[in-house]
């Protein structure tokens, strides 16, 4: 009896928290979805469906389409940045350089940071009137130009600076850890065939981190895909809606413009690329667990 409790008790405890957390977070997704075949405006509407209208004229909006086409620009750029430059630090880092411990807390620092942090400190650093454009007029460069944030063209790769210098770190992390867990023979046999140490990271120790690569990839793409905290910081979506991703435009039309079923056919669309990221890499983890086994 007495062990029959101590089994059952365990349950108890996490069965509250459990069952809100399922109702909170899947049961809100079927109500987002609901709301994205109703004729839903500034409140609600339950009595009048209108099946897939919202995502037909959801599809039709240019303004989705560049909202798009900016996700695109900013998640390719985000994750590549930020792998190619958490890599390269990661391997710095691995050659047992003098303040180890210091740089690695200085290039991990930016991820203990909220992206509203973020985004407010450098729309300071950008701001042609603020920042690093006034600065080095002040220091007597007067024709030196900087204006890529009030621009519609390129404030999205201001976007794409800002995030690539807080989620570097975090991929450092990632590849350094990657990196420890390497046996050095391998790296000593490879130095005595006389592979050159690019050749060798090249060819041998990329290899070996492909799962840490594909799991960087992942978090990162997920991070890139709810950019909205960062680009409402540092842009606002603008100028204008130049920066606008889905997100952005999901909080526009659902609290802004009083399209609540419009905002929520996006917010649908934005769970289905969360779902193909994710969906895929937790099947590829629960797959490769017996074989490890």
């Amino acid at each position: 009896m007495k062990s029959s409790f101590e089994n059952t008790l365990p349950k108890l405890v996490i069965a509250p928290g459990f069952v809100l957390g399922f109702a909170f977070i899947y049961g809100l997704m079927v109500w987002n979805g609901v709301l994205s075949v109703t004729a839903s405006r500034m409140l609600p509407n339950y009595d009048e469906f209108v099946g897939l209208e919202q995502y037909v004229k959801l599809w039709e909006m240019d303004r989705w389409w560049l909202a798009l086409k900016n996700l695109g620009i900013f998640s390719v750029l985000y994750v590549g940045g930020a792998m190619l430059i958490g890599m390269a630090l990661a391997i710095l880092l691995d050659q047992k350089i003098r303040a180890e411990g210091w740089l690695r807390t200085i290039y991990l620092y930016p991820m203990a940071l909220s992206f509203i942090v973020t985004g407010t400190a450098w729309k300071w650093m950008l701001n042609p009137s603020l920042g690093l454009e006034k600065l080095m007029h002040d220091l007597g460069w007067a024709s030196f130009s900087f204006d890529w944030l009030v621009q519609g063209e390129t404030a999205i790769y201001c976007v794409v600076i800002a995030g690539i210098w807080q989620s570097a770190g975090f991929a450092m992390a990632l590849f350094l850890a990657g990196l420890r867990g390497i046996d050095d023979s391998i790296i000593k046999a490879a130095q005595i065939d006389g592979a050159s140490l690019p050749r060798i990271y090249w060819r041998i120790i990329l290899p070996i981190l492909r799962p840490v690569v594909f799991s960087t990839i992942m978090v990162l793409s997920h991070l890139s895909i709810k950019s909205f905290d960062l680009i409402m910081a540092l842009t606002g979506g603008g100028p204008g809606f130049a920066t606008d991703v889905p997100a952005t435009f999901m909080y526009v039309m659902s609290f802004t413009r009083g399209q609540i079923g419009l905002g929520a056919a996006s917010a649908t669309m934005m769970l289905a690329t969360v779902a193909a990221i994710v969906v895929p890499y937790l099947y590829s983890e629960l797959r490769s667990k017996p074989h490890d086994r």
